[in-house]
């Protein structure tokens, strides 16, 4: 007995026995496939863009302007300590530091000092 159209669904199915990538299938036929894995670069970008998030917020508690240029001071475990060296450029660009420190300081929660410049 031969299946009738509307009795089955017809699916292509893609996937990774690892576990890193994400695939998508196009309504025009073909699919997407993704890599998902973080490498520590990756992680590290991540916690840099965290960094400027938190920044942008101790600037608005401080009742700064968004245009007023900072002294800025990071302080925090060697991975943010890391992170903020590596991307110190992406870090100052967006929160306009005219001064950039990074400092050790606790795990967990970053520190930041921020002052109009």
């Amino acid at each position: 007995m031969a299946l009738e159209e509307g009795e089955y669904s017809l699916e292509t199915v893609a996937g990774s026995a690892d576990g890193g990538t994400a695939t998508g299938v196009l309504r025009r036929g073909g699919f997407v496939v993704l890599d998902t894995e973080v490498t520590p670069e990756l992680a590290a970008e991540g916690l840099a863009r965290d960094l400027v998030r938190a920044v942008q917020q101790a600037r608005r508690d401080a009742g700064l302007d968004v245009s007023d240029r900072i002294a800025l001071t990071i302080g925090g475990s060697d991975a943010v300590q890391a992170a903020a060296r590596t991307h110190e450029q992406l870090i100052t660009s967006e929160t306009l530091a005219t001064s950039f420190d990074v400092v050790a300081g606790p795990d967990g929660e970053p520190q930041i000092t921020l002052a109009k410049a």
